[in-house]
């Protein structure tokens, strides 16, 4: 298996790089794992020793840095013996540059534009349009969470205990004494429910209270409000 760089610009002043191996590869994209989660519909940059007949561009360069967009995600089941959880990432090449929106905003999320692909083209990205309404109804429900940051190899980073003002199955909304931005992937946990999944930041608003409040949309699994 090939050995690949990935980096992704998280926010406007956070950037992570991990270092992997892929899993399959051809013209189009790649898959390869993560040692922590990444969106669907994020823009991250490879750096990978392809073969002169997988690329577009650069065929003369001892490395082939393509910007990829993210297609999906999923954690993998752990093993008995795996201390962390590990995401496979199935990825479409875009280009040799990212679009001029992603140079204003790395949050952006994109989406494939309906082209006809042949054997040396690439696949074309647009910005993904994003529904004004909340899909689910957010309720009033003081929870206990656990919330890190992921910092070098998706290990825990900054942490903070604090309670929910308002949650769904989809995402929630927590004051915060931490420093991060949108666009930031928290891990977001419940000793009470035995829960814990990710969530992308939508939002950062400071309250007259002078505490931040972050909007959360999870981007693992669903939170199991209802229970049998």
């Amino acid at each position: 298996m090939l050995p690949i760089r990935a980096f992704c610009s998280e926010s406007a002043e956070y950037q992570w790089t991990e270092q992997s191996r892929l899993v399959d590869v051809n013209h189009f994209g790649a898959g390869f794992t993560l040692t922590r989660p990444v969106e669907v519909g994020r823009l991250i940059q490879l750096t990978i020793p392809l073969p002169q007949q997988l690329r577009c561009f650069d065929h003369a360069k001892p490395t082939y840095t393509v910007w990829s967009l993210v297609r999906h995600a999923a954690a993998i089941p752990r093993a008995p013996h795996q201390d962390s959880t590990l995401f496979r990432v199935g990825v479409a090449f875009v280009g040799k540059s990212p679009p001029h929106s992603y140079e204003e905003d790395p949050t952006v999320r994109y989406e494939l534009l309906p082209i006809k692909v042949g054997q040396n083209s690439m696949w074309k990205v647009g910005e993904r349009q994003l529904a004004n309404r909340r899909r689910e109804t957010r309720l009033i429900i003081p929870l206990e969470v656990f919330v890190e940051t992921l910092g070098e190899n998706g290990n825990p980073s900054m942490q903070e205990n604090t309670v929910t003002e308002t949650i769904s199955s989809l995402g929630a909304c927590i004051p915060t004494s931490l420093n991060v931005g949108v666009g930031r992937v928290l891990k977001v946990s419940s000793r009470s429910d035995r829960v814990s999944t990710f969530g992308a930041i939508r939002s950062r608003k400071v309250a007259p209270d002078g505490i931040a409040r972050l909007g959360l949309e999870f981007i693992g699994e669903r939170w199991p409000l209802q229970r049998d």
